[in-house]
């Protein structure tokens, strides 16, 4: 889902962190596997809607499909028939790096010393522009998109190693930042996660085969059996003899799961940093009534990210919970940036409230982050206009008061309302 309107006279930017990207890995004795990606990836849709794509692997050649839009959108029956074998990986793209155009769509094919392979990642890179220049002074490489994935593709297949461990541990050497990715070669499945985990990726079982993917909840729509999340700094190797896993030995030891992934990107069916998303949501909600209680009529959650902290936060203070504001989930985005007057409009678009329910009512409304402090205004005045007697935010999301280089679409420093404003500003 999109944090902007896409109307006709302009973008209407919400405040959120834009998602980033969905990635997935099969392997299966049974020779479906693009299919079995594909179904992954629908599950994954919410981290990406710009483009997506599926490789497959037979044992001689990889083969790729990419385009734009919504994974419904871009497969077809014909699609399948030459993505076949029993390996393949596939990704949902979000734009973190790269503009959004069908040569950054992924994964993407590369080919260097250790052959032809498909590479998608879940992450950014933040020296990818000196590795490139560097690809290409030592290399002669050439870049077919302007996506630091490429960059990651091209070092891993002409990197020194043995073994594809050793091979992505010298690129774990070298890059900086956030990624998890998959790699698929003809014959080999690869999974691996920086040092740090900042991204998650998380293993399956499925019928003597395997999963990766970035989330469980594409797991369990497979009827894959959970196993665990990757290690910061771990790789996993499948192929024809099994599966293989090592550590890279130069980490810190120290975990750093984007915080964001429990607030707000990730689903809340899924399993992260060994708990459900929605249970650390509820429990974000119940912490922020005990820390900043209100004598109110109703808690409301602005939907949907924000509804399971809401229900914590109501089970907690003993105030009740209900639905209070319906969201139009079927808004585009991109265009420029519209008039006061066009925003409000925007901002009714995507959301109504039950007049019913809050007229009256003194309401407590859980919101997960503000980022520009944008869409809060506009929310509270919709509120006030459908009969809401008061109203008081609650945001479970600490001051963001610097933008993110870690593979999320954030907002600049000028835009960030916490790093402009004083707690007692935003406050009024």
């Amino acid at each position: 889902m999109s944090s902007e309107l896409d109307f006709p006279f302009g973008r209407v930017p919400f405040d959120h962190p834009n998602e980033e990207c969905g990635v997935i890995g099969v392997f299966t004795p049974e020779g479906e596997a693009s299919r079995l990606a594909f179904f992954g990836l629908f599950a994954l849709q919410h981290r990406g809607q710009e483009s997506a794509g599926i490789a497959a692997a037979n044992g001689e050649n990889v083969v790729v499909h990419a385009d734009m839009g919504l994974v419904t959108q871009i497969f077809r029956e014909p699609d399948f028939y030459p993505l076949v074998g029993d390996m393949a990986i596939g990704h949902t793209r979000y734009s973190t790096s790269g503009s959004s155009e069908l040569c950054n769509a992924q994964p993407l094919l590369v080919e260097g010393h250790h052959g032809r392979l498909a590479v998608a990642n879940n992450g950014n890179i933040i020296n990818a522009v000196q590795l490139k220049e560097q690809l290409q002074d030592e290399l002669n490489c050439t870049f077919s998109s302007t996506t630091d994935t490429e960059v990651i593709g091209l070092m891993l297949a002409n990197a020194t190693g043995a073994t594809w461990e050793d091979r992505v541990f010298d690129c774990m050497r070298q890059l900086e930042g956030a990624y998890s990715i998959v790699v698929q070669t003809k014959d080999t499945l690869i999974a691996a996660r920086d040092p740090l985990g900042i991204r998650p990726l998380c293993l399956g079982k499925l019928n003597g085969g395997w999963i990766v993917a970035s989330e469980s909840c594409a797991l369990d729509h497979l009827g894959a059996e959970y196993l665990r999340e990757l290690e910061p700094g771990e790789v996993i190797v499948i192929d024809s003899d099994g599966l293989r896993t090592a550590i890279w030995s130069g980490g810190t030891g120290r975990q750093a799961l984007c915080v964001f992934e429990l607030i707000y990107f990730a689903r809340p069916d899924s399993i992260m940093a060994n708990q459900l998303v929605h249970s650390a949501r509820q429990q974000l909600g119940a912490q922020l009534a005990r820390e900043h209680p209100v004598d109110a009529d109703l808690v409301i959650g602005i939907p949907d990210s924000s509804t399971a902290a809401a229900v914590g936060y109501a089970q907690e203070s003993g105030i009740p919970y209900s639905e209070g504001l319906v969201k139009n989930r079927y808004v585009g985005r991109t265009f420029i940036e519209p008039e006061q007057r066009l925003r409000d409009l925007g901002v009714r678009q995507k959301f109504n409230t039950l007049v019913e329910v809050i007229q009256g009512k003194r309401l407590v409304v859980v919101d997960d982050s503000i980022v520009r402090g944008t869409t809060t205004p506009h929310v509270v005045n919709l509120l006030r206009k459908g009969g809401a007697k008061e109203v008081h935010m609650r945001v479970c999301a600490p001051p963001i008061k610097h933008p993110c280089f870690m593979g999320v679409d954030m907002a600049t420093r000028e835009e960030l309302l916490a790093a402009n404003n004083s707690l007692e500003e935003i406050r009024t």
